[in-house]
């Protein structure tokens, strides 16, 4: 489950910057850094509307949204009605940030849709990663200790006491689905409405209504 293995990396700004990382967790503590840098990079298509937020060509923002800086947004994203983004947030385009959905310190790819009533927290999410309505990725243990991830079922300290999840590729999340500080979710696969999830879910798989993980079958990709 390394940046590699989660993240078509063709498609986000931040591409180039993630793959020195073996381990995406370990961008989080650098995203004004990162945010930062690639400001000074944008092609003349991004306009700063405020201080410190750059915004897509063909991007639309509801007037009841709030941005928070550093921040930038992609092209012909839809920014709806009472989303609230807080600073040091990277969204790539095609996205939807929707009714009452709050994002911070995260990294999100091109095709992303955090919807309706969505909390999103130190976190990065792959390309055309869906949130149902109401899904939560916790970013914050209630003891506040230091958060691990689980990579080949062992437990592997993060240095952080605040991360989300990691949404590899395509990964779908059931509406009010919560899931714990440190997730990680491999690529194509499924979390059904209502779950909890916590550890590493591989690649394609879903965890269903009552709990178990069990392999996805995807015979549209295996015939390619």
């Amino acid at each position: 489950m390394t940046t590699k293995d989660l993240f078509s990396l063709d498609h986000s700004l931040a591409g180039e910057w993630l793959e020195q990382f073996t381990y995406t967790w370990e961008t989080i503590p650098f995203l004004t850094e990162l945010i930062g840098k690639l400001s000074t990079l944008l092609p003349s298509d991004y306009h700063e509307i405020e201080p410190s937020i750059w915004v897509g060509r063909g991007t639309i923002i509801d007037d009841s949204a709030q941005i928070q800086g550093p921040t930038i947004i992609g092209h012909k994203c839809r920014i709806r009605h009472n989303a609230f983004i807080r600073p040091n947030v990277l969204i790539g385009s095609d996205c939807i940030i929707g009714n009452s959905s709050e994002i911070k310190n995260s990294i999100l790819f091109d095709d992303v849709q955090v919807p309706h009533f969505n909390y999103v927290g130190d976190s990065v999410l792959g390309y055309g990663a869906h949130l149902g309505a109401g899904a939560i990725l916790s970013n914050f243990k209630a003891t506040g200790d230091e958060i691990n991830a689980v990579i080949d079922q062992k437990k592997v300290p993060t240095g952080l006491k605040k991360f989300g999840a990691l949404l590899g590729d395509r990964v779908e999340i059931g509406c009010n689905a919560v899931l714990y500080p440190g997730t990680i979710i491999g690529p194509d696969s499924i979390i059904y409405p209502l779950q909890g999830v916590r550890g590493t879910i591989e690649a394609r798989h879903i965890q269903k209504a009552n709990g178990s993980i069990v392999p996805r079958t995807m015979p549209e990709m295996e015939n390619k």
